[in-house]
């Protein structure tokens, strides 16, 4: 696996109160060259009742979405238990461990971070971010949070577009996804 930083997208989730939505910018690279301005990194997942979002390679980031989805299922659409079997099984799978990606996960209670090394974190704050622009996105979202702004799906928006305008790996072709 490589273990260098994930330099491809960033993607932002944002809850407040019982309002949940997830972004990701559209922009696909290779080495320092722009491929795809439009791609779609979030998804929906259990009916709309999960939201997930992927940094890294695109088809490994699509396997562990797919075993991702089994886990939800077979674990009765609790993302916390799915979170945790699916890095589990990515930790120590000998093909899965292989897999370069992280995933951002979210419903309407619960923030996970998942990577091949095991880790399953949970931030503080209902604020999660991953990729290459994770931390301007992440420092973006606070500020306009603590500056008042109460819709998620606003704050997303905004801090996607401020990521955009400052790393050279996310564009501002923004997918916001917002749970029912």
């Amino acid at each position: 696996m490589n273990h260098l930083p994930i330099r491809s997208t960033t993607i932002l989730g944002v809850r407040i109160g019982r309002q949940v939505s997830l972004g990701g910018d559209g922009q696909v690279t290779m080495g320092e060259m722009q491929l795809k301005s439009k791609a779609v990194k979030v998804r929906a997942f259990a009916d709309g009742k999960v939201l997930g979002g992927f940094a890294g390679a695109v088809a490994d980031a699509l396997t562990l979405f797919d075993k991702f989805e089994t886990k939800l299922e077979e674990y009765n659409q609790n993302l916390q238990r799915a979170a945790v079997e699916l890095a589990k099984e990515w930790r120590t799978d000998k093909y899965l461990r292989e897999l370069d990606a992280l995933l951002a996960l979210m419903d309407r209670k619960n923030s996970y971070i998942l990577s091949g090394t095991g880790d399953v974190i949970d931030p503080e704050g209902g604020v999660i971010s991953i990729g290459s622009g994770s931390g301007y996105a992440l420092a973006a979202a606070r500020a306009l949070i603590l500056a008042g702004r109460k819709d998620p799906h606003d704050v997303v928006d905004s801090a996607l577009k401020i990521t955009a305008d400052i790393c050279i790996y996310s564009n501002n072709q923004i997918t916001i996804l917002d749970l029912e």
